[in-house]
């Protein structure tokens, strides 16, 4: 077994698996021997979704963390989702594959510079994107996700000043879509920010029937083009239930293996990203792989820990986030 030192150099358990081992079956022993639970993000790769309890979006993912009966939550995203979890469910082991898996978003958003940020608008609201760092959240009035930003907007008097962070890219939908005035910080991920405009106009003419489902964090230019607009949870909706045959999707390449499974007779390309690859790939999201979700279940580290206080104010507008989403039947 790694030491911690160990696991806090290479950010996840390293040790020889015997390549004989049926991973999916031991994962699901170990599961039940620990009374263990996997969340999984949409993003993550075919192996894990497959042998998660649960695959969703932030949303989704932090309704789930928060009524689990589970002693365990293994969480395969990155490491600000397994915070959320630990806010939501403080009395329970949280463990992430490997505590590396960070997010390009969340990192565009220091909180020591936000909290300066804040201080220009004393009188404003401060709504942040989920994707943020749990010390972030302390310093949060709602919490949001891509599913439930516009309706938390909505749900306010229109009078009421409104700061929006981490994601510009989000928060400028937001706006344009309610029509709010909304302060935002100047962030953005790194996945969503470089689908390539002329390459996905390229794709269309050669797939002309094919329908466009973009995610909220791409740049205006993506959006402009998009025939869907949604979260994750939204986009495989979309798929799934409209008539055409044909989508190019542009998110993180993951959620193509679920799109493929609920609907086998259609067609999803993923849209390509400014640079030589096909597709486009979150770096963070890939460092979780089943070998390192097995070793994370079976030694129960790296373990995701967040201080007492930040839980304690960092709960607060997660819960109302929730709240309003039940409220709205999100």
């Amino acid at each position: 077994m790694n030491t911690f030192e160990e696991i806090n150099v290479k950010g996840f358990a390293d040790e020889d698996i015997n390549p004989t081992l049926d991973l999916f079956a031991e994962i699901d022993k170990l599961k039940k021997e620990k009374n263990a639970v996997i969340l999984a993000h949409y993003y993550q790769e075919p192996d894990i979704q497959d042998i998660a309890d649960y695959i969703g979006d932030s949303l989704g993912l932090s309704q789930q963390a928060a009524k689990t009966d589970a002693d365990i939550i293994v969480f395969a995203g990155v490491h600000f989702m397994a915070e959320t979890a630990k806010i939501l469910s403080p009395s329970k082991k949280v463990l992430l594959p490997d505590v590396k898996a960070g997010c390009s978003l969340a990192d565009s958003c220091p909180p020591h510079l936000f909290k300066k940020f804040k201080e220009q608008y004393p009188d404003h609201l401060v709504i942040t994107y989920v994707n943020c760092t749990a010390e972030l959240k302390a310093m949060t009035d709602i919490v949001c996700t891509s599913s439930n930003a516009i309706q938390i907007v909505e749900s306010l008097p229109k009078d009421q000043k409104i700061i929006f962070g981490p994601d510009k890219n989000l928060g400028a939908y937001v706006a344009k879509k309610t029509g709010r005035d909304l302060v935002l910080w100047n962030g953005a991920c790194m996945v969503h920010e470089i689908f390539s405009r002329e390459k996905i106009t390229k794709l269309k003419e050669r797939h002309p029937g094919a329908k466009l489902l973009a995610h909220p964090e791409c740049e205006d230019a993506i959006l402009q083009m998009a025939d869907y607009i949604g979260s994750t949870t939204g986009i495989l909706k979309y798929a799934s239930k409209h008539e055409d045959k044909e989508f190019i999707v542009a998110t993180e390449a993951g959620i193509l293996h679920q799109m493929q499974k609920e609907n086998p007779d259609k067609t999803f390309i993923p849209a390509p990203p400014n640079n030589n690859c096909a597709c486009n790939d979150c770096p963070h999201m890939k460092r979780n792989t089943l070998e390192k979700l097995y070793l994370c279940l079976k030694n129960e580290s790296p373990e995701v820990t967040v201080p007492k206080d930040i839980i304690e104010r960092a709960v607060k507008p997660i819960e109302r986030m929730l709240e309003i989403s039940a409220q709205l039947g999100l």
